[in-house]
């Protein structure tokens, strides 16, 4: 047990403070505390001892040294278990501090900031704090250390239930929410700096994350998960989304939101993505959203139950009409107008996430990272904007006018399938979606079942080149009119030919869109 007969308090975020140091004062504890945090207490009619009183040191640099003296550290280090210790505090006239309260100048909060500069964010790297909460935290048998304010009252009840005193084990545990939340802070300030010197991969990478809830179970239900957010990510990511109704969001629901807000937002017309399994099994473009949902419904209804729809603007009344008629896990959108809202809430187990409508063709920020055995793998985001002035027609004909928005819309599309994706679209619509196939044939064929006949006058995208003819056949054979690819095949004349010889048009992008 650590009786607690004197307390030094330094806080930056001064909730519940004073109640606590009243609370702390009916126990007799003498409180040391420093400038700001002093002032507050004195006001509040709460009896303190400066720091400067205790080290018979003025506070200097602008504050910048305050509690760094050995005066201070001694105290907390000092392990009372150890007469030597004890022994030499005495000789130099030094009293033990039996606890510590201290949270760190707001590091996170002010490089939130719109416009913070680096000198604002580098003085508010807090030193002193981090200093004292290590060493009270290594010294945990013999102080007590609290970081977090929402502990307060526990910390009191257990000093009336012991008189003055908090168990070794509270104090363990203290503790290790310091480490915590130092090992936090400096992660931070790490981030921070590593972005401003604009290292994208630095030799030693470090990610930080904070826990958003846990969830029911990973990818199957024998596995454990939760969802994390990344210190400092960006305010328009998509883990900033609201979850304003429905069931517990699942592992496999927010990689599926990922995929479908991914797509919906990148274009600039009214669109609806339907996803199933991460792959989009509908993408339309529309003049509202009503008319994108219906023609993205079309698609593949029998894929869509279950699925998760994605729009890129607000969900009116009629649309949520629609959506009810179906069974959907989740409806992600930048808003949801009051009357949609009553409606689709009639779904108990409809999860509905807003995301705000600044988040609307927003590029991700920051790294794409996959996980593997022992370690993990770095890059950027495939964000890259495609021009169609880059794009080159490779055949005798040329794509329409009309072809040719069909060929754009079904590349942007082809980006967010998982490889090897063939994806067939006419009238700004997916018609058939072929996607994650060990040969680009086979999802050919996947694609062409899916539309059925719709698939005549219909063009393709391909999200890597064609390594033999075999697709542009059949292709030909199924009435397809265009097609879009990387090229950059060893045997691309083949494809040509091919092309030339069904009297097909084909256009080279120059640039692959893999998705594994």
């Amino acid at each position: 047990m650590v009786k607690v007969k004197r307390a030094l308090i330094s806080v930056s975020n001064k909730t519940g403070i004073v109640d606590f140091a009243r609370e702390l004062k009916e126990f007799g504890v003498e409180i040391i505390s420093t400038g700001g945090t002093a002032k507050v207490l004195r006001e509040a009619g709460v009896e303190v001892v400066e720091v400067s009183s205790v080290t018979g040191f003025p506070e200097i640099l602008e504050g910048r040294v305050k509690t760094l003296h050995p005066v201070i550290s001694a105290g907390i280090l000092a392990d009372k278990t150890k007469e030597s210790h004890l022994k030499q505090l005495e000789e130099l006239n030094i009293k033990p501090i039996d606890m510590i309260v201290v949270n760190l100048y707001p590091f996170k909060e002010i490089i939130a900031k719109e416009g913070v500069t680096l000198e604002e964010a580098i003085e508010n790297i807090d030193i002193g704090g981090p200093t004292m909460l290590r060493a009270a935290a290594k010294n945990y048998n013999s102080v007590v250390v609290i970081v977090n304010h929402h502990r307060y009252t526990e910390i009191l009840e257990e000093m009336k239930k012991n008189d003055g005193s908090i168990s070794t084990e509270t104090c363990f545990d203290l503790a290790k929410e310091v480490f915590e939340h130092t090992a936090d802070y400096d992660e931070t300030i790490h981030h921070y700096l590593i972005g401003k010197e604009a290292e994208e991969f630095p030799s030693l990478l470090t990610f930080h994350f904070e826990k958003i809830q846990d969830l029911r179970y990973g990818e199957n239900p024998h596995q454990r998960a939760a969802y994390y957010r990344e210190i400092g990510a960006d305010k328009y990511s998509l883990v900033y989304g609201e979850q304003l109704h429905g069931k517990e969001l699942s592992f496999n629901n927010i990689l599926d939101m990922e995929s479908g807000w991914g797509l919906v937002k990148t274009f600039k017309v009214p669109a609806c993505v339907i996803i199933k399994h991460t792959n989009p099994c509908g993408v339309a473009l529309g003049k509202n959203l009503v008319e994108a949902y219906q023609k993205a419904y079309e698609c593949d209804s029998v894929s869509a139950f279950g699925g998760v729809v994605a729009v890129n603007e607000v969900v009116t009344e009629e649309l949520a009409r629609l959506l009810t008629e179906v069974f959907y896990e989740i409806v992600i959108a930048p808003a949801f107008i009051e009357e949609a809202l009553e409606i689709l809430m009639e779904k108990k187990n409809l999860r509905l996430i807003y995301m705000g409508e600044e988040r609307v063709r927003v590029s991700p920020t920051g790294k794409d990272l996959k996980r593997i055995d022992g370690g993990l793998l770095l890059q950027d985001y495939d964000v890259i904007q495609d021009s169609r002035e880059e794009m080159k027609v490779v055949t005798k004909v040329q794509p329409t006018k009309e072809e040719w928005e069909n060929l754009l819309f079904s590349w942007q599309v082809a980006r967010y399938v998982k490889s090897n994706a063939i994806v067939l679209a006419k009238g700004l619509t997916t018609v058939g979606v072929g996607a994650g196939q060990m040969s680009r044939i086979d999802s050919m064929k996947i694609a062409l079942e899916k539309s059925g006949e719709k698939a005549r006058g219909s063009v393709l995208a391909s999200d890597a080149f064609f390594p033999f003819r075999d697709v542009v056949d059949l292709a030909a054979k199924a009435g397809i009119k265009a097609i879009i690819q990387p090229g950059g095949a060893m045997r691309d004349q083949d494809s040509i030919d091919a092309c030339n010889e069904n009297g097909l048009a084909m256009v080279f992008t120059g640039k692959r869109h893999f998705k594994h």
